[in-house]
């Protein structure tokens, strides 16, 4: 069967892919693995970047001879995958993302770095704070949160997959948000696959940024439309 690789998002681990691999691996060998110091992976002893997550998936695909393969990217993962590949780090095939992230500025950073508070998160969502607990370890969880603000606010200051970066993306991609995301905006959605030389663009309706409020059956139809056999 023709592999396919899925990418998680930050906050999130391989784990989400469940009910998607289960769908997707009656006709693609599905492969998922866990970003650095996500999941069970040990936190890093510096920073987390994009540029980290871009060499995550570089070596994972190496390892499992992944050269050529079709890559699925919710939000970070998206980001993560069209920068290895506009920064020749992998060989990749079709590459289609969903909810990811392309306009950052100081202005925006600073907003969304603000959600990331552990204090806030266990007092206004406790089910949000309990579900990171489970996801990466009661003992990790707040300080991933912590390096991924980080991470974030870095953003502002420097955005690296910008629309020049972008142009040097040669695969097709498929760039799809939910008309219901409030975390992206249409407008910066529309703005990247157009920088893109071989982008399309998908709306999906109803649909919400996190994944786990997208509709699933109607998500891997698009899949197995854009990627094929």
């Amino acid at each position: 069967m023709k592999p396919i690789l899925l990418l998680h998002g930050a906050l999130g681990s391989k784990s989400q892919f469940a009910e998607i691999s289960e769908i997707l691996s009656q006709k693609y060998e599905v492969f998922t693995f866990d970003f650095t110091g996500h999941g069970a992976n040990p936190l890093p002893e510096t920073q987390f970047t994009i540029e980290t997550f871009a060499q995550d998936i570089s070596v994972f695909m190496r390892a499992n001879g992944l050269d050529g393969t079709d890559i699925f990217g919710y939000s970070m993962g998206g980001y993560a995958a069209l920068y290895a590949s506009a920064a020749g780090l992998i060989n990749a095939g079709r590459i289609f993302t969903l909810a990811t992230k392309f306009e950052w500025n100081v202005e925006i950073a600073a907003r969304e770095a603000k959600m990331l508070d552990a204090g806030k998160i266990k007092q206004k969502v406790p089910a949000f704070a309990e579900e990171l607990a489970a996801r990466h370890g009661s003992s990790k969880w707040e300080s991933l949160l912590g390096m991924t603000r980080e991470m974030v606010k870095r953003l502002g200051d420097k955005n690296p997959l910008n629309n020049e970066m972008l142009a040097k993306v040669n695969n097709e991609v498929l760039v799809s948000i939910g008309d219901r995301d409030k975390m992206v905006s249409l407008e910066e959605t529309i703005a990247a696959y157009r920088a893109i030389e071989n982008g399309s663009l998908l709306v999906l309706p109803k649909t919400e940024h996190p994944i786990e409020r997208v509709d699933i059956q109607r998500l891997t139809h698009e899949m197995k439309t854009f990627f094929g056999k």
